[in-house]
Order: C-alpha cells, then structure tokens, then sequence
C-alpha cells in the first residue's frame, strides 16, 4: 500500500512549492474564492514545463453550481482537448443535473476526449442527492478517482460517510478525502476511513509586496500560496502511518 498526498495550488509559485516539499500530484485551479476554475492557458502551459510530478487540471469555467449551460459545456471540451495537448496527466470534472443527480452523458463525453489522461470527478459530488447512487454512476463514467468531503463542509466532518464510500467503492475507483485536511489530521482521517490518497490545498495567506498601496481602494490585495512546511508535514505522518502499518502487519 502507498499514500499519495494531492495539492489544490492556485498559482504557478504554489506548485514549484507543492513539488518541493514532496507532493505526489497538483491539482491546478484558479479563483478560490469559486472553489477552483479553469486557470489561463498560459499558467497551465508553465506549470508542465516547470514541474515533473503530475499535473491534474480543473475543468470547470466558473463558479456557482455545476449545471451547465451547452455553451459552458462546449467550453469545457476545449479546455479538455488543450490540456491533452499541453501534456497534462489528467483533468478533474464535476456535472450535476438540475436534480442532483451525476450527469453521466456529459461526463461520459468528457472522459472519452481526456483519454489517455486520468479524471478525477470534484466536490460536485458533495452537491449530488443519493451520494451512493451517484457513487456508482460515476464508477459507470469512467472516472478513475472522486474527490470528496463526505457531503459535509470537512472531511473530518464527513468521516463516517468517506469511510462508507470506500468500503463501497471496494477499489472501483478511489475515495479521496479533501477539505480541511492538515498534518494534524491527516493520520486520524487515513485510519478511520481507510482512504489511500488525500487532497489539500494547505495554503497560507499571503501579503503584497508592493510599496506603494492606494489606500482609497476598497480591496483586499491578500493572495494565496502553498504552505511548504505543512505539505513536508503531511508526508511525513502519512510514511509514519504508513511505517507503523508495515511493521504491525
């Protein structure tokens, strides 16, 4: 057995850093205050020439809900095809139907153009009505892993739940936790629910630089980085777990 650790980053500079301190694989997004959309092609284009790990990109052209209009959805397949293009390992997508249910056509759809990249199917799935039912229509699109908080705003909130999933995906497709995972949770969330990969953003706030601030202009400058020393954290409980693991067995 071998834990990975996902790292959501926002910005070029969060994956340099998420590759260092020993992240398994990035999940590219821009705009957090939405979640995570589709950054600019010419972020994702730098982070697969920078970076050697691998490189997940969000599919997703905005925020709000995950019903999507044909026009959002026509997007979504051109960004699909481009990060194919680019190299990318794979792209994380996430429809829902106005009824809460998986859209299953379209993401089928979806699958289909990303092949040979890998897809991992988002939090949309903490939006879905039946999260068992929409557990199994998702392993029915193809999708290789789901990434999820148990339906509730933490994964340490919904650990009863991502403990469920897993024991019926019985490894269809992978469950893995996300939402408020740290280093000082990391180990409680591997054991209670016996999930093997685990997605963080572990991010900081970070300051401007600029000298010069127009005090008159009421917005926030605060930006979003990586947090190194946290993402070294987390690796460092998983091969602990993973050690004390080993040597019980």
């Amino acid at each position: 057995m071998m834990f990975q650790l996902e790292v959501c980053c926002f910005n070029y500079e969060s994956c340099l850093i998420a590759e260092r301190a020993g992240a398994d694989r990035l999940e590219l997004c821009a705009d957090p205050a939405d979640g995570g959309t589709t950054p600019a092609f010419g972020t994702i284009k730098q982070v697969k020439e920078k970076t050697s790990i691998q490189v997940y990109q969000i599919i997703r052209p905005r925020g709000g809900d995950f019903f999507y209009s044909d026009d959002e959805f026509s997007m979504m397949k051109s960004d699909v095809l481009l990060c194919r293009e680019l190299g990318c390992e794979g792209v994380v997508i996430g429809l829902l139907n106005r009824d809460g249910s998986i859209d299953k056509e379209r993401s089928k759809r979806l699958i289909q153009l990303a092949y040979p990249m890998g897809v991992t199917f988002h939090r949309a799935f903490d939006r879905a009505l039946h999260p068992f039912e929409a557990l199994e229509d998702i392993i029915e699109t193809g999708c290789e892993r789901i990434l999820t908080s148990g339906q509730l705003p933490t994964a340490m909130e919904g650990i009863e739940m991502l403990n469920e999933l897993v024991r019926q995906a019985n490894d269809r497709i992978i469950i893995m936790p996300g939402s408020g995972i740290r280093a000082s949770n990391i180990e409680a969330i591997a054991k209670q629910t016996g999930a093997t990969e685990f997605h963080s953003s572990a991010r900081i706030s970070l300051h401007s630089s600029m000298e010069f601030v127009n005090n008159n202009m009421n917005e926030s400058l605060t930006s979003f980085i990586a947090d190194e020393k946290e993402i070294v954290s987390m690796k460092k409980a998983l091969t602990a777990y993973l050690s004390s693991i080993t040597v019980t067995d």
